[in-house]
């Protein structure tokens, strides 16, 4: 288990991704592009001469700054003092606060998702809601970075949120108690049959370490010291280090490429193979499901796409959340940063997940969740974000169309499966898929 040198920075990707720099230069400033600063220059001193009050110069230059971010695309943006702390932080999944994934739709603040375990996941927060106030007071029309600011706070304090869901006749209140978030990236458990199952909540660093031991120990525990199926979790796993999504899908693949990403700059095309991290597959010719749903993004994309080209798993669940941007974190002095989409990541098969998403083999809807078909309908994904990039392959219409026709095989009601026990519906599916197949008849590694 040794990490390649290639892999020694630490670097996010996520629906706010990172990655390490890799090239750096100043941007020319031409004889066209003059009169244009020309410009900026002179909005800025008409404000400071005559705005009815008297407006800071930091104010102004970050507003400058930010304006010119947003322009570009959702994940380009200007870090400094909380922001960059928060990013920092994100990196180690240990900080204080709701534990969710939010992004703007036209002024409203919306939930990508709630990490699995947080507080706000137990509070019952889903993917889809409406965020309108907080503590009574409307955040509607508020930047993202406001809103956000308002949600965080010491653990232990408490928070009001006014709630707008699909499915849902009226608005609703939510009391979260704010917490120390240490989730436990990576949670695990062996089920009936020899299945194993393991849970990713997140890439956050020694995530491709934990998982190799999650595999190790259930096999201890198996009876014969064999797994007779593996379900990987990544549903509500908003992404996180790109080396331990490489790392991750690593440790099943001992051969071909893992992702790629392509940029304007030379220097921005990178490819990353298997066999760079972990040596040898951790649970060979174990049939193997990933499940992931519209709260998966980037480095969970990177993952499921990867087991997905390699024929190493079945992709089950609800197609993915579109992010297949990648962005660069560019320090600017000691306290501030600029994080600039420079790439797009490619799957295997050249693939881009851009706006698509990664379409599971196996389409299987969340039955046990009430509203689960109503909020599908309004889930946010990267396509629903202002300004966000173009995947440079049209998609196909009819695919996404797909998504919504009913399959006949899933009929049963939430009431029913409560009935009967079971408490996720998709979780249940894979676990049944897996014991009822042989290794044989998956043929998963051909």
């Amino acid at each position: 288990m040794k990490l390649a040198a290639l892999f020694r920075s630490a670097a996010l990707l996520t629906a706010v991704a990172l990655l390490p720099a890799t090239t750096a230069g100043l941007a020319q400033v031409d004889a066209k592009t003059a009169p244009e600063f020309g410009k900026l220059f002179a909005v800025y001193n008409r404000i400071k001469s005559s705005y009815v009050d008297q407006v800071d110069d930091d104010k102004l230059i970050k507003g400058a700054i930010d304006g010119m971010l947003a322009s570009l695309d959702p994940h380009s943006s200007y870090l400094d003092g909380d922001s960059l702390q928060k990013i920092n932080t994100l990196i180690d999944g240990n900080y204080e606060g709701l534990g969710i994934s939010v992004g703007m739709d036209d002024g409203a603040v919306k939930v990508i998702s709630p990490m699995k375990g947080s507080p706000a996941d137990k509070a019952g927060i889903k993917a889809g809601d409406f965020i309108y106030h907080i503590d009574g007071k409307l955040i509607y029309g508020q930047t993202l970075d406001e809103a956000v600011a308002q949600m965080r706070g010491p653990a232990g304090t408490s928070i009001r949120l006014t709630i707008v869901r699909a499915g849902r006749d009226e608005p609703f209140d939510v009391t979260v108690t704010r917490g120390v978030i240490e989730l436990e990236p990576v949670t695990y458990e062996l089920k009936d049959g020899g299945i194993g199952y393991i849970s990713v909540n997140e890439f956050s660093k020694d995530v491709g370490r934990d998982v190799f031991e999650a595999v190790g120990t259930m096999r201890k525990q198996a009876t014969g010291g064999r797994l007779n199926g593996l379900v990987l979790d990544l549903r509500k796993n908003p992404g996180g280090s790109l080396t331990e999504a490489v790392a991750l899908s690593d440790l099943f693949l001992t051969k071909g490429q893992i992702v790629s990403q392509r940029g304007r700059l030379k220097g921005e095309n990178l490819s990353f193979n298997a066999e760079t991290v972990f040596r040898g597959e951790v649970a060979s010719k174990v049939p193997m499901i990933v499940l992931i749903d519209v709260g998966s993004a980037s480095a969970s994309e990177i993952v499921a796409g990867a087991l997905q080209d390699q024929h190493r798993a079945l992709v089950m669940g609800e197609r993915s959340f579109g992010k297949g941007s990648v962005q660069t974190l560019m320090p600017l002095g000691k306290d501030a940063a600029l994080k600039l989409t420079t790439a797009r990541y490619y799957t295997p098969s050249g693939r881009s997940v851009q706006e698509g998403g990664i379409a599971p083999d196996i389409r299987v809807p969340q039955l046990s969740d009430p509203d689960a078909a109503k909020r599908s309908k309004y889930a946010l994904r990267e396509s629903d974000l202002r300004k966000h990039l173009v995947n440079e392959v049209d998609l196909d219409d009819q695919q996404l169309e797909n998504d919504a026709q009913v399959d006949p095989r899933f009929q049963k009601t939430p009431e029913e499966l409560k009935k009967e026990g079971v408490e996720d519906f998709q979780l249940y599916y894979a676990l049944a898929t897996l014991r009822r197949t042989t290794s044989s008849a998956m043929a998963l590694n051909r």
